[in-house]
């Protein structure tokens, strides 16, 4: 099925690729004047309202022939097929060395002909800013402007990144145009917003930005957190712990909690009577994080520890993720577990999935070498389809079938006498390994033998580049943490062409079949000769997470081996065995992202209401009916509180409307509902008109109305976010209830929607009249509370 609709979408693709090629001779006999008029032509065309679809076959010509005149490159059929689906808002699944990069400029062309800015997002800060400077000359020689997004430089003036966002074509990392949006709506006037709104986007490597890292949320945090003291306690306990009996997993093994006698045992420890109090909400919170930490992630899997530092690892490549930390008080949990100095737990201030980022652009498209197996995905969660582009050169590389084996040390070795027999000969190899640890064993391995090798792991990623320069050369060996994304080539050396190119060496079933492809597609680019081989184990992550249970007792009862005589499993069954393994890795991630795509449904509508009022905030020209709100917070309280006494309401009005009441309260009838409202207006607008009275024009007192509303609604929202996060890593645990974590999650986050707005006019209110206005030489500072 998949590949019939493949066939049908090159059909229809192959029909504007005839069109594009029919106009090759009229457009080579333009001038380089003429080619460039091109540009304000069809600019003028949008304006007329002429589709983008219509122009594809002539502007995708000019570009063609730009790129040829200033790049000296002239993209392939196949390429500009990728730049037909790409255009389309698809995802262009192209195998690694087929040229994306000149792919991308055309439909990056065409689309910021209509003035509303592009961009190429790309994990790799360091491939964006080179491409960038690869293909500005094309972009600027046709009339449009190009930039890089992601520089080094941190703290740039908003003036400088709306000069960097009004580019039409702008080159820059996942990662940083995420962070800036989530800064760009924390900005407090029009003058510190730079970001316009969003248009169309083309990620490179696709399905690592959109499906791996997708649930990875990207925070802004602010000022640190009370710093708890229950890391440590909750981290001892957890440890007492029995598997089964006082906690249990999730069939997956992607989630724990305590079973109802872990309840108790927690109750007994801390000398409690019920765990599920308010009371207790912040212990509870802890010894969820202690579960999790200590039994569902894993030191070299998930993180190392350098320098007395806990730091996380990118699962796709096994870099380490410097500066990013989990949230919630995740991250002080694996500090905890690991006995390193606890590192303050800070609040959040803003958070975005890429999930929900990239699904905010009207049209995004995608260029991935390995995105077919996952279409489903990519069409219920992105509305892409994924559409395979042929090769310019047929694939030379020899994929061979995976050799397995019972244990983990029978395959390690039987996969170094491969590698001794491959390395004798010259042909460079890469062995890659899915943690840090193994390819350590490895590399003890490989010195035994006395096989000069290099390692590439977490460990290890400053000299990254220099290892991947020598990885294709004759006698090479270099053993490598997963390598999908690496995004850097591995050119093959003189003569290495002769001995049958790079010799790719998997050493485990991987968690996903894009990850096998990622690495099998290390080898064998651009026509080039290569050869992969999986050696795998009933003994791999994958296969004792996703395994059937005979395979488990097949490997109980055989797990003894003999150190010289490695027994290769070669019946069908077993391979049959290890594929539905991995397939139920890949369905366990998917679904993973669709729960927390729905889990983070609450958090993405509250956002975009917050962020659209906040920008209606900033541009609006005045008109804030300040009165109004004032009126209806004291109208509120007073008909909260029908007994009144002479306390209370002292208390409301220093807490709320003045800190210089001179007043007689005892005066007041508290009685009487309409006197008490009428006191409190009276002390309202009185203090409102001093403010008034100490601004100089009109404009001064709307910017004072306006920036009071803005920083209320950000110190609730802020207080909301952080909320969110800490109800998310909690609420599973209310499943031991039985009730359902999804239905919990989105009614708290209901009811502390409906808080956080009333807690908004509370906090305008106190904005307005207990800030304080004082007179400088450079004119009003005021100081809010």
């Amino acid at each position: 099925m998949g590949l019939s609709m493949n066939v049908l979408a090159l059909r229809k693709v192959k029909k504007i690729l005839k069109k594009v090629n029919a106009l090759k001779e009229s457009v080579a006999q333009l001038s380089d004047e003429e080619l460039q008029a091109k540009t304000p032509y069809f600019k003028q065309k949008i304006k007329e309202g002429v589709s983008l679809d219509k122009l594809l076959p002539e502007a995708f010509a000019v570009m063609r022939e730009a790129d040829k005149r200033v790049l000296g490159l002239f993209p392939f059929d196949v390429q500009v097929m990728g730049g037909i689906v790409l255009h389309q808002g698809n995802v262009a699944e192209m195998k690694t060395g087929e040229g994306k990069t000149l792919t991308a400029t055309l439909p990056l062309y065409l689309n910021a002909l209509t003035g509303k800015g592009t961009f190429l997002v790309t994990t790799n800060g360091y491939l964006a800013e080179r491409d960038c400077e690869e293909l500005k000359p094309v972009y600027q020689f046709m009339g449009l402007s190009c930039c890089f997004g992601a520089p080094e430089e941190e703290n740039l003036k908003p003036a400088v990144k709306r000069r960097i966002y009004d580019h039409d074509i702008v080159y820059t990392t996942n990662s940083a145009l995420g962070f800036d949006y989530l800064i760009d709506n924390l900005a407090k006037d029009k003058e510190s917003k730079y970001m316009r709104p969003f248009n169309y986007a083309i990620i490179d490597e696709a399905d690592q930005v959109l499906l791996d890292t997708a649930q990875m949320p990207l925070i802004i945090a602010g000022a640190p957190r009370v710093q708890s003291n229950q890391y440590g306690t909750a981290n001892t306990f957890v440890t007492t712990l029995k598997k089964d009996e006082d906690y249990e997993f999730n069939e997956e093994e992607t989630n724990v909690w305590l079973t109802e006698d872990g309840v108790k045992r927690a109750q007994a420890y801390y000398g409690i009577e019920n765990i599920f109090t308010e009371e207790h909400h912040e212990l509870l919170q802890h010894i969820v994080l202690a579960l999790r930490v200590n039994y569902l992630l894993k030191r070299g899997d998930d993180y190392v520890v350098q320098d007395g530092e806990v730091k996380l690892l990118d699962k796709n490549n096994g870099r380490v993720m410097e500066g990013n930390k989990l949230e919630s008080g995740m991250h002080q949990a694996i500090e905890a577990k690991e006995e390193v100095e606890i590192t303050p737990a800070m609040r959040a201030m803003a958070s975005v999935t890429y999930q929900n980022f990239f699904r905010m652009f009207p049209k995004i498209a995608g260029m991935t070498g390995t995105g077919k197996v996952a279409e489903e995905e990519f069409i219920n969660t992105y509305y892409m389809k994924v559409v395979q582009i042929p090769t310019n050169r047929p694939v030379q590389r020899i994929d061979l079938p995976d050799r397995i084996y019972v244990t983990l040390p029978e395959k390690l070795l039987a996969s170094l006498e491969v590698v001794k027999k491959i390395h004798a000969t010259g042909q460079p190899l890469l062995i890659a390994t899915a943690n840090v640890e193994i390819s350590e064993i490895y590399s003890e391995l490989l010195l035994r033998e006395k096989i000069p090798h290099n390692v590439l792991n977490a460990n290890n990623v400053p000299k990254e580049a220099e290892i991947i320069k020598e990885a294709g050369q004759k006698d090479a060996v270099t053993v490598a943490t997963l390598m999908a994304g690496r995004g850097t080539d591995i050119k093959l050396g003189p003569g290495v062409k002769e001995l049958g190119g790079l010799a790719v060496i998997g050493t485990e079933k991987l968690a996903s079949k894009r990850d096998d492809l990622q690495l099998r597609g290390r080898s064998g680019r651009q026509g080039d000769p290569g050869m992969s081989l999986f050696f795998t184990s009933i003994e791999d992550g994958v296969v004792i997470k996703h395994g059937l249970t005979w395979v488990h007792r097949y490997y109980d009862k055989n797990k003894d081996f003999d150190w010289d005589q490695p027994r290769l499993l070669t019946k069908h069954k077993f391979r049959r065995a290890l594929e539905n393994a991995q397939k139920a890795s890949d369905n366990e991630g998917q679904k993973g992202r669709e729960t927390s795509l729905e889990f983070d449904e609450s958090l993405r509508m509250q956002r975009e209401i917050i962020y659209q009022q906040r920008n209606e905030l900033i541009n609006a020209q005045g008109g804030y009916d300040v009165e109004k709100i004032i009126t209806d917070q004291i109208e509120q309280f007073v008909s909260t509180h029908p007994k009144l006494d002479a306390f209370t309401l002292s208390h409301y009005i220093f807490s709320n409307l003045t800190y210089h009441y001179q007043g007689d309260i005892t005066q007041v009838d508290l009685t009487n509902a309409n006197a008490v409202k009428e006191h409190l207006l009276g002390i309202a607008r009185e203090e409102l008109a001093l403010k008034k009275g100490q601004l100089a024009s009109q404009a001064e007192v709307a910017n004072f109305y306006r920036t009071a509303i803005l920083r209320a609604i950000d110190a609730c929202w802020i207080e909301e976010v952080d909320n969110l996060q800490q109800l998310r890593t909690v609420v599973s645990s209310r499943s031991l209830a039985q009730r359902q974590p999804m239905y919990e999650y989105h009614k708290e986050a209901f009811r502390s929607y409906g808080k956080m707005k009333a807690d908004v006019y509370q906090k305008i209110v106190k904005n307005l009249l207990l800030s304080s206005v004082v007179k400088t030489k450079k004119g009003n500072v005021i100081y809010f509370v």
